[in-house]
């Protein structure tokens, strides 16, 4: 098996980065460590013309760092609301072109690529529409509303010849990515187990979004909001905190879990689960909200030819906010990773430094065959840590997205990638309010 890093980079389409391990030599430390780092290629002399369409706080945090590249220009966005619009022209120019209409984006010629992060209900169309109107397309996760949805728009893609990029900027982070090689490699033996957490406590983490004061029916299209589902008089609770609703929401599931699906599949080469189940309950959050603010998830993932079977428990809560975010744990039969976007910790079980299977050695030893008895090790621990100059994942996968527009290449979380990692994450509303097991088919990509 080859380790070097370029090589590994360039086979999972990360072509456009190549990144160094630098050790730090701590022999006489527990645990060691070493420093994990980004080596950043230039090619930015093509021009790449953005257009932002949903300019709210996610989409706005993807404009600025997607600007943060070489030769990268934002000629237009779109919002349903007339204050984001303002804010956009405050932060981005008055040449700006500013519509509430996101077709009207599509037909200009100045606009290359566009940068989706509406609410989910919108996913499916705007993608589709950018894709067939020839704009390549970065689109936050989960990519598509509902399952049904994501075989539209994974066919749109495939015809289209366009660069679609899904935003779970986790895939393109160092942690993930150190993670992946080290499973390879047999760093911790196979794999029998993960488990995810997340937790929120603050208002706005919980989805306590501020509501202007100017947020009324003379600034926001409503009807525009609500074109594409159920029919409601106007509400600026669901337009303005729209992630507790399902008619244009996903829940914690959606929101969150698909980050730790898109972390593990990336890491694992998996396709996803065959089970899925969940259950949860409102607890803390009682504001009228549709769905639950705990959220455990329970998955069961196949043999496959990429990985042993093994299963997923996720957990998430908006009551907690002192037990840290984003956490993916990986267990093996020589050990176990803790994996974040920007440090992993590998934890080796006490015998696995020996040469012969322990439980054989064990019988061995009850035989009175002595002498094939071996020294027990003590858990070792290795830290790998990324610089502090280091960008951060949300920077590495926009890096990714232009790199692969100027060279034809491809990318770290295409549309298939994009639908096997929110397919079960989608799934687990459909347990929790179902009360059911669902089976899924991550191969075909279909429910059983």
């Amino acid at each position: 098996m080859k380790n070097n890093r370029r090589h590994f980079l360039k086979k999972i389409g990360m072509t456009g980065v190549a990144a160094a391990i630098t050790p730090m030599a701590l022999a006489e430390e527990s645990p060691s460590k070493e420093f994990m780092s980004r080596i950043n290629q230039l090619d930015g002399d093509k021009e790449i013309r953005l257009a932002l369409i949903g300019a709210g706080i996610m989409g706005v945090q993807d404009m600025q760092t997607a600007l943060m590249h070489p030769n990268v220009k934002i000629n237009a966005v779109c919002d349903l609301y007339q204050g984001r619009l303002e804010d956009a022209k405050k932060k981005w120019g008055n040449e700006l072109f500013l519509t509430k209409d996101y077709k009207e984006i599509l037909k200009r010629n100045d606009i290359d690529a566009v940068l989706i992060a509406t609410p989910d209900h919108w996913h499916k169309q705007i993608s589709i529409d950018a894709l067939a109107a020839g704009k390549h397309v970065y689109c936050e996760k989960p990519m598509v509303h509902s399952v049904k949805e994501g075989a539209d728009v994974v066919a749109a893609w495939k015809k289209s010849g366009k660069v679609m990029l899904i935003g779970s900027q986790g895939v393109s982070s160092l942690g993930n990515e150190k993670a992946k090689e080290l499973l390879a490699s047999g760093a911790i033996g196979d794999i029998v187990y993960a488990e995810g957490f997340w937790a929120r406590h603050s208002p706005e983490g919980a989805w306590q979004y501020n509501i202007p004061n100017d947020g009324n029916q003379q600034t926001v299209d409503w009807d525009k909001f609500i074109s594409n589902t159920e029919k409601k008089p106007w509400d600026p609770l669901r337009f303005f905190r729209w992630r507790n609703y399902l008619d244009y929401g996903t829940g914690m599931s959606g929101d969150l879990f698909v980050h730790l699906f898109s972390s593990l599949h990336f890491i694992t080469d998996s396709y996803g689960p065959d089970k899925v189940s969940a259950m949860g309950g409102l607890r803390y959050w009682k504001d009228g909200r549709e769905v639950p603010d705990i959220l455990l998830g329970t998955f069961n993932y196949p043999e496959s030819e990429k990985h042993p079977g093994f299963n997923l428990s996720l957990r998430c809560n908006f009551v907690d906010g002192t037990s840290g975010t984003t956490y993916l744990k990986i267990v093996g039969t020589k050990g176990s990773m803790d994996v974040k976007w920007e440090e992993v910790v590998v934890k080796m079980n006490g015998n696995a430094g020996m040469d012969e299977d322990p439980f054989l050695k064990e019988q061995a030893k009850l035989r009175g065959e002595s002498d094939t008895r071996a020294k027990i090790l003590p858990p070792r621990e290795t830290v790998y840590a990324a610089e502090k100059k280091y960008k951060g994942a949300h920077y590495d996968h926009f890096g990714n997205f232009f790199h692969a527009i100027r060279t034809g290449g491809t990318v770290a979380e295409d549309p298939v990638f994009g639908l096997r990692a929110a397919a079960p994450a989608l799934l687990c509303n459909d347990s929790y309010f179902q009360d059911k097991f669902i089976k899924w088919d991550p191969i075909n990509m279909k429910i059983v």
